[in-house]
Order: structure tokens, then sequence, then C-alpha cells
């Protein structure tokens, strides 16, 4: 999940859905799955760890996808499977669709509540992996981000077959992969085009990272490029005057980074790393940059872009014209321009009206959980895009140290977590 911003433009909560809340904290079943989830913590202890040791960088998430399926079918979800690109899916029936299937075909009129949590890190596959544990806290890669989502997600699947609660609309739990990085939401992306669900999830409940203080409701879109300049290359001092692949970015960068950038919508950009040259003696014959574009709105990012592409053709035009005139040479010197997509993350956002939104809300009240409503990058900015339902929230407890070896989690509020995803998930669906 990327840092984030609130928002205060929220309108009351409704008061059906308040009311509703009260209704469903209230019920016996309810209170004994509260009771149960709070037993369950060294059991998801014991998952976080053995879902960490397992190396799972994004493009590499198979080993981490079969451990995951067969905790869905320990746990007792239905129709377990992994598809194409490697998202794990389970099914939890709900009232509705079992009605449903003594009438219609299984891929025909259903609704799904979905729970989701990425699979994948940022780590590489040869990290080392030194995951431990000393008291409520976990040690190692990935225990917070996604470990603590992933575990929630087993804790709430695990309840529900511990404590039957009848719920109309059927869960679809979701472990995907290409969430972080230049994985580029490409789980999401696959499932959210997949005849099977891009029709039939109502709501999406994601779970990325620990906390229960932010409710992602407003997807911050991001655009990445790597920029690469060739040129002939050469020697300082005998090629002197041949044009200059890094002088060339120099250009494109001063051009690029003076373009104005709106406040509202909130607009950024970033030149994150910069490579080329061999030598302090030698002309580059390439060179390249990263650059990051964000914004919540899609116009805005498209300006951004645009701006970029036209720094760089005149960075060139600039570079080229100034090296025919340094080395009077009799033809124009060979100079060429790449600019490729290496992310492309959609913007959206929820209306404030939004049942989800409210839905979530409530349960924080009913809680009596301080969280504010947020904008960030996370799985959900697909659906959000789609102007599908969606939010992103903690698996409960606390974290740190989020990419990097130093990563922790620590499991003291932990079923505040819990009982906040619990309810959300219930009151979506519904429950007699």
């Amino acid at each position: 999940m990327s840092p984030n911003h609130s928002r205060a433009d929220l309108p009351e909560i409704a008061p059906a859905v308040q009311q509703e809340m009260e209704r469903l904290a209230a019920m016996p079943a309810v209170r004994s799955a509260f009771n149960w989830l709070r037993a369950q913590e060294p059991q998801l202890a014991q998952w976080q760890m053995e879902m960490a040791r397992i190396p799972a960088p994004s493009f590499g998430e198979s080993a981490r996808a079969a451990w995951l399926a067969e905790r869905f079918r320990e746990v007792g979800l239905d129709d377990v499977r992994i598809d194409d690109v490697g998202n794990v899916f389970g099914v939890h029936p709900g009232i509705i669709e079992t009605a449903q299937s003594n009438s219609t075909p299984a891929s025909r009129g259903r609704r799904y509540v979905a729970l989701s949590a990425h699979i994948d890190t940022v780590f590489p596959a040869n990290t080392p992996l030194n995951i431990r544990q000393q008291g409520s806290r976990l040690y190692g890669a990935g225990v917070s981000d996604n470990g603590a989502g992933v575990a929630a997600m087993l804790a709430t699947a695990a309840v529900l077959g511990a404590v039957p609660v009848r719920h109309g609309l059927p869960f679809v739990f979701i472990g995907n992969v290409g969430e972080e990085g230049e994985g580029d939401l490409r789980g999401m992306r696959h499932i959210f085009s997949t005849p099977r669900w891009k029709d039939s999830i109502a709501y999406s409940v994601v779970l990325d990272g620990a906390g229960t203080d932010s409710v992602v409701a407003e997807a911050l879109g991001s655009r990445r490029f790597e920029v690469v300049v060739r040129g002939p290359g050469g020697h300082s001092w005998s090629d002197f005057g041949a044009p200059n692949p890094i002088v060339i970015l120099a250009r494109a960068i001063d051009v690029f980074t003076a373009a104005p950038v709106p406040g509202t919508p909130k607009t950024t950009f970033n030149i994150g790393v910069i490579r080329g040259g061999t030598s302090v003696n030698s002309i580059p014959e390439s060179a390249s940059m990263k650059v990051d574009i964000r914004s919540t709105s899609m116009a805005e990012m498209e300006r951004l872009e645009q701006t970029l592409r036209l720094a760089l053709n005149r960075a060139v035009e600039d570079e080229t014209l100034a090296a025919e005139m340094r080395s009077a040479a009799q033809k124009r010197p060979r100079v060429s321009c790449e600019v490729v997509a290496i992310g492309n993350r959609p913007a959206g956002e929820l209306a404030p009206g939004a049942r989800i939104l409210h839905v979530i809300r409530a349960v924080d009240a009913q809680l009596n959980n301080a969280a504010q409503v947020q904008r960030a990058s996370t799985d959900a900015n697909i659906p959000m895009s789609l102007g599908l339902e969606a939010i992103a929230i903690g698996g409960g407890g606390s974290g740190g140290g989020a990419h990097t070896l130093q990563e922790w989690f620590d499991s003291s509020g932990r079923e505040l977590g819990l009982k906040r995803i619990f309810l959300t998930l219930l009151a979506l669906a519904g429950v007699e």
C-alpha cells in the first residue's frame, strides 16, 4: 500500500446501515465467532510465519499459491482452485447461492462478496527469510506486508466453518498475485477481466498489511516509465561533440520537472532511478531513467505523460543540433529515445454514498474504532476504476519496516481487525 491522504468530504452514516450493524453485533452467532477468533491467535501466527518462509517475488508466487490453496481446503472452502496467472480462490456458499444452485448453472446469476489479500512480496527469491517470533511480535521479510492480510483472510474463512452464520451472498476468498511494484496489479487485472468474476463480484474488501486505522476508498493512480536514450558513444576527447544520452536526459528532466501540477486533484511526479555511462572519459552509448507519475485523476496522469514525451523529443532535437554544431558533422548523429511503460495503475474513487463505505464506517462506529478514509494505491484500484464498490483495509495488529529485512508485526490488537473484517463481510452479504 502506498503512502496515503485522508478525505474529509464524507456524509453521515446512513441510519439504516447503523441499525443493521447493531443488530449483527448483538447476534449470538456473531458473538460466538468473536470468541472463536480470539482463541485462534497461536494458529494465525503459525500460518503467518509458514507463509512468510516461502519466497514469493512478483511473478514467482507459485509455491506460496500452492500453500494457500491447501490452507483453503483445510478450513473448509469449496471450489478451491488456482487460475492461469496464479491467483488462489476458495468459496464459502451463502443462502442465495444455495438456493440458486438448485435452479441455475453455477456460472449464472450469482453475486459474491470478495475478500482478497495479495500473496507476493517485494523481495527477490534468494532473500534470506529469517522469520521468527518473540512474544507477540513476528519478525522477518513480508510478515506484515502481506502476511498480516493473508492471516486475517484465513481466519475469516476458518471462522465461517467453525461458527455457522446464515449469510445471503456467498463469499469468495482470493489470494492474488502481482500487487507489488512491477507486478502492476496483474492478479487483480486478470480477475476483473475473467468472465466468471468480472460481473459477479458485487463488493471487494482488500486486506493489505496490518492496522485498523484506515479505509482506502479512493484509488491513487500511477503510471511508471523507463526511458532509454541511445547514441553512438565515443571517447571524451577524440569524439567530442557526439550527442550524449545523459545530457539528453538532463535536458528532458529540466523541462519536465518545470511542468505545473495541481494541488486538487493532487498530482505528483518523481525521477527515481538514473543509469548510464561506463567511465568519466567516455561518452555513454546509452542512459536511462525511471519516472513515476501519480494522481487521483486519469486526465492529469495523461497530461503529465504527454509533457514527459514532449520534453524528451525536445531534448533529443536540441542535443542532436548541438552535436552537429560542435563536430561540424557531415551527417546527422544517430540518436534514439524509447519510452517503455513499466506500470499503469488506474485511478478511481467511491461515491460518498457507496454502500460499502457506509458499511465500513458503521462497523468502525460499532467497534469504537477510529479510522480515516484515505486514498492510496492498492489492489482495490482495479475494481474502483471499473466503477465497482471496493475498499482496502488492514488485517489488524500493527506493523512496521515494510519492504525491508527488518519488517515486523505485532499481534496485539489483531482481534479488533478480525472483528472489523467479519462484521463488514456479513453486512455486505446480508444475514438472516
